[in-house]
């Protein structure tokens, strides 16, 4: 850490949870994994990591297939969304390539066993990861068919009493409407989990949301796209949305 670098006291938080769409990490493809963006984003979580800050991560499956749309397709439910799981599960060896690659000590922690690739999820050993400054990124969601990757990090941010939860999005926050497709949509400074789920603001999903808001964990919502984002927030700056009751 240089001379310039906050000190982890500086920083607005010490334990987070970081979850991103598998979209997120695949640039302007249609499908897949583009190395460039997640270098990008593995810059983005060293930067706050250099903070001292422990960083959990989820990264969602839909860059590779989506256990919803297989299930729409005819394909069962049950298989379809364990595929989405094994989905997860490259995206975190992936970024765990590039977080290494910068220097950053990582664990994949699989709730599905696969003892070869990845470790199985222990929670007394994962928050000693964490302890030891180790970045953990959750895979395979819950291990559990009918929960999206949104439920999997609200519970895995409860178990490793985080203290925030930052989803990182397209856009700098909720808003009342689609600003892609409205020029007079309004963004939320803060919101809270009930008016989230009563309108509909497609933070999270509702399962996720309201296990939120059942353990008091705030949700930040901001843009991933936006260079230096995630560590301005944590250092008490820059544009976001934060749901709280």
């Amino acid at each position: 850490m240089d001379a310039t670098s906050p000190t982890p006291t500086e920083t607005t938080y010490g334990r987070v949870m970081l979850k991103i769409s598998g979209e997120a990490l695949m640039g302007d493809q249609g499908f897949g994994l583009h190395p460039p963006t997640v270098q990008r984003v593995a810059a983005e979580v060293k930067s706050v990591h250099d903070m001292g800050v422990e960083i959990c991560m989820v990264i969602g499956g839909g860059n590779i297939f989506r256990g919803l749309s297989g299930s729409a397709q005819g394909m069962e439910r049950t298989t379809a969304d364990y595929m989405g799981m094994l989905a997860t599960v490259m995206n975190a060896l992936a970024m765990q390539s590039a977080l290494e690659g910068l220097g950053v000590f990582t664990r994949v922690i699989s709730a599905i066993r696969m003892d070869e690739v990845c470790e199985p999820y222990i929670r007394r050993r994962a928050v000693r990861h964490l302890e030891k400054k180790r970045v953990c990124i959750f895979a395979a969601g819950t291990g559990n068919p009918y929960f999206t990757t949104d439920t999997a990090a609200t519970l895995r941010a409860n178990e490793m009493s985080c203290e925030a939860i930052f989803k990182g999005t397209k856009v700098d926050g909720v808003y009342d409407k689609d600003p892609a497709k409205f020029d007079d949509a309004i963004r939320y400074d803060t919101v809270s989990y009930d008016d989230c789920l009563a309108k509909r603001l497609g933070v999270m999903d509702a399962s996720a949301i309201a296990l939120a808001r059942d353990n008091n964990l705030p949700i930040i919502v901001f843009s991933l796209d936006e260079p230096g984002g995630f560590r301005g927030i944590l250092a008490g700056q820059g544009t976001y949305t934060k749901v709280i009751g």
